[in-house]
């Protein structure tokens, strides 16, 4: 792997495929591709890779996801820096548990028959490690894509530091603010939720502190209800802010984060606070996931809610079915990429961006009626076998994972 050589300065790089974006998305489809013998260059805004371990991304590895990184032979490392989860539970404030799940029920559809907590930077270096020992990739780090010219021999990317980027396929991976899918005038339509997310960080360990709790819970309240997970180094909460300036300034005071963490589980001392930091989120699909030779994939093509841990996930399903279109395209099936574009979106706007909101509805929901009815719903789930597995199965992106989503399993 070549580091941030593309060529001349001011001068013009060829490459089979060019990929925007060195996240976990990027990363994949880069070593799906080069695995193949393809050349492949990767253009990514930041000087460096994160080393912050505190950093509140994604999390979270469902059981198709692991399926897709084991065949890129990659599996085994994260699981090394990774925690398995193989239960998880709803939990009301007030009532407490509502509905154990253990995923144990689905060991007879996927050989990962759990979640993998570990921070989304972890498969990034471990891919990067095998990158350098290729010689057909190239990772411009400080790179960024200002320009996007799409025909129908190829893709040409405009980028700074000065110079132009040639590829017969591109792909877009470089998040939901991505320069690629802005320079092919993609509309990015959806919402933006009314309330922020305060992510905060503790090293302190709550499978002490409640008993029974499992690595990942969903606890709803019609005040304040909350996320909360192990991962390798922390656990992890979830809050809503409400919307308004000053209670985003509230959130982030120190006894603010102090009280929300207490109400949890109460310390005699202060809960020991590694990182917090607030978000604004979004639901929201690009208009098309294709325009001639560029494919776009991940936070590029389409956002979503955190609540069920699926947009990573389905991220890192975008780069496995875009690079088999890609590399199906390469063997004279075209029709393949127009498949990517459709399947991939139907996916995100069908079952993503739906199950995601539907999430954030039940956690939230007021109406003590409806709360009593979709606690007993999920009791009444958790207590059947065959109602338990179909529910894992959509949970953990199992369900329709080889043939709907069109992941190439």
């Amino acid at each position: 792997m070549n580091l941030g050589s593309i060529g001349p300065r001011g001068g013009t790089a060829d490459y089979d495929v060019a990929v925007a974006g060195f996240g976990p998305v990027g990363a994949t489809a880069a070593l799906t591709l080069a695995r193949a013998g393809l050349r492949v260059v990767v253009l990514e805004r930041e000087r460096r890779l994160s080393d912050d371990p505190s950093e509140s991304r994604a999390s979270t590895f469902h059981p198709p996801t692991l399926e897709i990184l084991d065949d890129l032979g990659v599996a085994g490392d994260l699981h090394e820096v990774g925690l398995v989860s193989d239960t998880y539970q709803y939990r009301d404030r007030r009532e407490g548990l509502v509905a154990h799940f253990d995923l144990a029920s689905i060991a007879g559809d996927t050989p990962f028959p759990y979640r993998l907590q570990s921070e989304q930077r972890n498969l990034v270096e471990i891919i990067a490690a095998e990158l350098r020992a290729m010689p057909n990739v190239t990772v411009a780090m400080g790179t960024r894509v200002t320009g996007v010219e799409a025909g129908p021999d190829g893709a040409e990317f405009t980028v700074a530091p000065g110079g132009r980027v040639r590829a017969r396929w591109a792909i877009g991976a470089d998040g939901a603010r991505s320069d690629v899918r802005a320079g092919l005038g993609i509309e990015f339509t959806g919402m933006t939720y009314p309330e922020q997310f305060l992510v905060v960080s503790t090293t302190e360990d709550f499978a002490k502190l409640v008993p029974g709790i499992a690595s990942v819970n969903y606890i709803s309240d019609p005040v304040e209800w909350l996320v909360l997970l192990r991962t390798p180094l922390h656990w992890r909460a979830l809050f809503p802010i409400p919307p308004g300036a000053d209670a985003e300034a509230e959130a982030q005071a120190p006894a603010e984060i102090q009280r929300r963490l207490q109400s949890i589980a109460p310390l005699d001392r202060d809960y020991d606070v590694a990182h917090s930091r607030i978000y604004r989120v979004h639901q929201r699909v690009a208009e098309r996931f294709r325009d001639g030779p560029v494919l776009l994939a991940g936070d590029a093509a389409h956002i979503n809610n955190p609540l069920g841990g699926l947009g990573m996930n389905s991220g890192i399903h975008d780069a496995a079915a875009a690079a088999a279109a890609i590399l199906a395209a390469e063997g004279g099936d075209r029709r393949a990429v127009d498949g990517y574009a459709e399947t991939r979106r139907a996916v995100a706007r069908d079952y993503v961006r739906v199950v995601t909101h539907q999430n954030w509805e039940s956690l939230k929901e007021q109406d003590p009626g409806e709360r009593a009815r979709h606690a007993a719903r999920m009791r009444a789930i958790a207590a059947d076998p065959v109602r338990a597995r179909e529910h894992l199965l959509r949970a953990t992106m199992l369900a329709g994972s080889r043939t709907a989503t069109g992941t190439p399993r």
